[in-house]
This record gives C-alpha cells, structure tokens and sequence, in this order.
C-alpha cells in the first residue's frame, strides 16, 4: 500500500489513493483484525507529475506576500511541501518496515500520512479559487533530500523529518496564517489553521518513536539527537523558535537551541 501511494504521479491521485488506504488500515484495526505487515521495496524517489518544475532552491522565484501572485506563490509552496510529506509518511512505513516495532508505529505514520494528505488537497482548494492550481509555479527540488540520505538510518529520518523539518512548520506557520487573515483570504486561514492544528502531532509522532527507540538502545536521546541532525540537516537551525507548540509536541528546549546558529 504504502509503495503503491509512493509509485502514483498526480497529486489528486496520490493523495485519494493515500486516503484510501489510511481507510482501510484503520477500519482493520478498529475490527481487531490489522493488515498484516508485510515488505515491498519503495522507490528512491517518488513518482512526480511533469509540473511544478523542480528548481534548485536559489533558483525558485521568491515572490513577497504582500501581492494576490505573491500569495498564491506561498500556497503552492506550501502544497509542494505537504505533497512531499504524503511520501516521507508513505516512505517511513515502507522502508523501515524490517525493524520491530508496535502497532502504533504504524498507526501514526498512517495517520500522519492521511492528514498530509487532507492538507494538500486543502491547498489545492485554495490555489484553485485563486484561479491557480498545483504545478502552475516551479518548486524546490530539494525536498526529498533528507529522505535520500536517511535512507538506512532510522532514528536520523525522524531526528531530520517530523524532529527538524515539520518542527520548522511550527514556527513558520502562524506568520502565513496573518498574511492570509490580513488579506481577508477566510478560506487559507481556515486550511493553514488545520495544518497548523495537525502538524504538532506529527511532530510529536517524531519525538515519541525516537525517544522509544532511544530507550530501547539505553541511548541519551538529546545527544543521538544533536549528532544525527549535525549528521544529516544542512545547516544550522534558524530561530525564532515556537517554543510553546515545540514542547507541546514533545521538543524541549535544549533539543534544539544548542543547534541555532551554529552553536555546538
């Protein structure tokens, strides 16, 4: 199931599909009969449709908000973004399906994956009623880099995905939420009010198995922690941070302002 969502190209599609199968995993669960676990091999690199063109970061047009184009720009980034969450979600279940791990494991990537998709489809939605749509503007090819280097490492995926990169979606996301309320834009409110709500579960999903990960090896989870990040994230992390949805979804502070600006 989950190579099958990796291996669909359109995003509508993609995301239906996801939908789909998050569906049926939890109707199974809630009859007390869960899908067996099996093993399939996920693709490198998901399947994409021919547009957006994919950039190099410094090459995708930046575009202030403070305009109608400058705002349809930030929710098409924005569903770049969440469509590729639907993959890492998809790939996590699928990669790492060889190492032990409980049911809820499971649970929540798939969760985690469905909401993913409501979140795309939402931007969708609004790029749509802007008379936009998905792949009308180029986007960051970059996306999936963290996915390619954390391939064999299980405990970096989640230190540099949910841990690092939807964390980061907790800091940024208020700030769009007032750009698209200023602009009396109810509709994005609304939706990125959503993602917002949802994010810090995924997050939190982050945090819970790489601490029970780290518990089950006897590991300090806050040095595994800084050595996969300094390991795998390019880059320092850029405050400001949001404190209070960080702890609420299980970062506490010295997770990841040793890591700010280059701090050791």
């Amino acid at each position: 199931m989950a190579v099958a969502v990796l291996n669909t190209a359109d995003g509508r599609a993609k995301t239906a599909l996801s939908r789909r199968y998050a569906a049926e995993w939890f109707a199974s669960r809630e009859a007390g009969r869960p899908l067996a676990i099996g093993s399939a091999l996920p693709p490198e690199q998901p399947a994409r449709p021919d547009r957006p063109e994919l950039l190099a970061p410094r090459d995708v047009p930046r575009r202030g908000p403070g305009t109608p184009a400058g705002r349809i720009a930030l929710l098409h980034a924005v569903a770049h973004i969440e469509l590729n969450a639907v993959d890492l979600h998809w790939d996590i279940v699928a990669r790492f399906a060889d190492v032990p791990m409980p049911l809820g494991w499971f649970d929540d990537w798939v969760k985690a994956a469905d909401e993913e998709s409501k979140h795309f489809n939402l931007m969708c939605d609004c790029l749509e009623a802007e008379g936009s749509h998905y792949g009308a503007l180029p986007a960051h090819a970059g996306m999936w880099r963290s996915a390619e280097e954390t391939a064999g490492d299980l405990m970096g995926r989640l230190a540099v995905v949910p841990m690092v990169l939807e964390a980061r979606g907790l800091d940024v996301t208020p700030g769009m939420i007032e750009i698209f309320r200023k602009a009396k834009n109810v509709d994005a409110v609304s939706a990125l009010e959503t993602i917002y709500a949802e994010e810090v579960g995924h997050v939190a999903y982050g945090s819970k198995w790489f601490n029970f990960l780290c518990g089950r090896q006897d590991m300090d989870p806050k040095e595994v922690f800084h050595g996969l990040v300094r390991r795998y994230f390019h880059g320092s992390l850029r405050p400001p941070f949001n404190d209070e949805k960080r702890a609420e979804a299980g970062l506490p502070l010295d997770f990841y302002w040793p890591l700010a600006d280059g701090k050791t």
